[in-house]
C-alpha cells in the first residue's frame, strides 16, 4: 500500500461519508435523482482507485499525451528533478 493510494481511500471515504451522514440526518435525500450523485460516483471512484489502482480519468488523461509525474519532471543543471 502506498501513501497516494491511502490518500484516495481516506478521500473517497470521506466523499461518501459525508453524503451518508447528510442523508441520516435529513439535510440531504439521496433517493431523489441529484447533481449529489456526482459526488457519489467521485467519492466511489477514489474509493475503488485507492485498492485497485485503476482510475478512468487517468486513462484519458494518458490518452490525450499528459505525462505521468514521475515522468513530467525534467532535470535541471543541477541534477535534480522538480521536486
Amino acid at each position: 500500500m502506498t501513501v497516494n493510494r491511502m490518500v484516495s481511500i481516506m478521500a473517497g471515504f470521506m466523499v461518501l461519508l459525508s453524503l451518508v451522514l447528510a442523508q441520516i440526518t435529513g439535510q440531504i435525500d439521496l433517493f431523489h435523482p441529484t447533481w449529489l450523485w456526482l459526488t457519489a460516483f467521485v467519492g466511489l471512484n477514489l474509493f475503488q482507485m485507492g485498492f485497485t489502482g485503476f482510475c478512468p480519468a487517468a486513462k484519458v488523461f494518458k490518452a490525450m499525451g499528459l505525462k505521468e509525474a514521475a515522468n513530467a519532471c525534467g532535470t535541471s543543471s543541477s541534477g535534480k528533478g522538480c521536486c
